[in-house]
């Protein structure tokens, strides 16, 4: 099987880190079949997707909606970069999956609406599949309702027609989604467990996702939260596309 690629953009070496390790668990790849990027720390290298199963797009502190004037140099060339690979991964229909912040710059790409009107809260939001997530082959085997951790300042507002709406929240109308047949973003983590969002509220207490002094809090409702489904689609894209 060629490796699959992550690429990630956590200047926070624990988060960095463990996001790296929850997506070799949660996609059952050995460390060997998952080569990483960090993007923040340096130019993308040249990408030669033909040596890829398929690239996955971890979460980010960066928003892609905000204004241009407002966004550092190296989000900027972050997203300079990435945006040029996705040319490529969407000429190809290459295999793709992006998660949180995926959504923002592959649903820009697209011609999807981003803002931040339906951003939630870090927690656990229960996500409902659509009839087309039913029968979508990187939801195969989850429950047609679940619970899933999210925690994210923008969100798609709308989907061009060309996508298809797999997974939606009563709080966030585009939870999950297809362009083509083989790219794929989530708004919610597929890979974050408890340990993964503890990590990141102590790493992010300060971003505006919550009140500081709420930290306890917000670990306390994500302790409560039964979060056992979504590995699952990350578990069936890399059985997809690794054969």
């Amino acid at each position: 099987m060629r490796p699959f690629l992550l690429l990630a953009s956590r200047d926070h070496d624990v988060v960095a880190d463990d996001e790296y390790r929850a997506f070799c668990e949660y996609g059952g790849l050995a460390p060997r079949e998952l080569h990483r990027l960090r993007a923040e720390a340096g130019p993308i290298p040249e990408v030669r997707l033909e040596e890829y199963s398929g690239v996955i797009l971890g979460g980010s502190p960066f928003t892609a909606s905000d204004p241009e004037e407002q966004k550092t140099e190296v989000q900027r060339r972050v997203e300079a970069e990435i945006g040029l690979l996705l040319d490529g991964i969407v000429a190809a229909d290459f295999p793709f999956f992006g998660a949180c912040y995926g959504v923002g710059l592959l649903g820009r790409h697209e011609g999807a609406a981003v803002d931040r009107r339906f951003g939630e809260a870090i927690g656990a939001v229960k996500v409902r599949l659509t009839p087309a997530g039913l029968v979508d082959p990187l939801c195969e085997g989850l429950e047609p309702v679940f619970e899933a951790y999210v925690g994210h300042k923008e969100a798609v507002r709308t989907l061009p027609s060309s996508a298809a709406l797999l997974a939606a929240s009563s709080t966030c109308p585009v939870q999950m989604f297809r362009f083509r047949r083989n790219l794929y973003a989530t708004q919610f983590h597929p890979e974050l467990d408890l340990r993964g969002i503890e990590h990141r509220v102590e790493a992010y207490r300060h971003s505006g996702y919550f009140p500081p002094e709420e930290a306890e809090a917000v670990k306390d409702r994500a302790r409560g939260a039964q979060v056992h489904e979504p590995q699952r689609i990350l578990r069936n894209f890399v059985e997809r596309y690794g054969r």
